[in-house]
């Protein structure tokens, strides 16, 4: 049986393991915890139907997370740049787009649109909180500048979500 292994310190810090396995995963995280907000949130506040925001929720990060394994993958061979096996790193970021964005959907769970809302914005606001500290953690980015960067995307996408469901109801 194979024992778990974690990175060293060193490991962790070394620029293949950034380009080959932190970049991707994060970009994967950050795109899947992002970019599925607008379709989740226009469709809740068209709808108030909960569940339907899940299910959209759902499809959303999963073609996302397929699509961004293409991308991921099909951008280059790895050769030149070194950023290692394509099908390696986009699987990583593909796997991290899903995750990303199944997180946030699990609140539509709950039928009640009133507690899944409430729920649903502490679950993307601890996300938030991830992505900078993993910013932060990966590639020395200050907390607060990471944090700010992060909040205004999100903020940037709720709002034009928001506005898409408001105008659809």
């Amino acid at each position: 049986m194979r024992r778990l292994r974690f990175p060293t310190h060193n490991q962790v810090h070394s620029q293949a393991f950034l380009l080959q396995q932190a970049q991707p995963a994060l970009s994967g995280l950050m795109d899947g915890s992002l970019s599925t907000l607008a379709p989740i949130f226009a469709v809740l506040l068209a709808t108030h139907h909960p569940l339907t925001a899940f299910y959209t929720g759902l499809a959303t990060a999963l073609g996302a997370g397929v699509s961004m394994a293409f991308s991921e993958g099909l951008s280059d061979t790895g050769d030149v740049t070194g950023r290692g096996n394509p099908v390696r790193r986009g699987a990583i970021t593909g796997g991290g787009t899903f995750l990303g964005g199944v997180f946030h959907t699990l609140p539509f769970l709950i039928t009640s649109y009133q507690v899944a809302l409430v729920v649903e914005v502490i679950v993307v606001s601890v996300e938030l909180l991830l992505l900078a500290w993993l910013r932060h953690v990966f590639f020395q980015t200050p907390f607060a500048r990471s944090l700010a960067f992060v909040s205004g995307g999100g903020a940037i996408i709720a709002a034009l979500s928001a506005a898409l469901g408001i105008a659809a109801s």
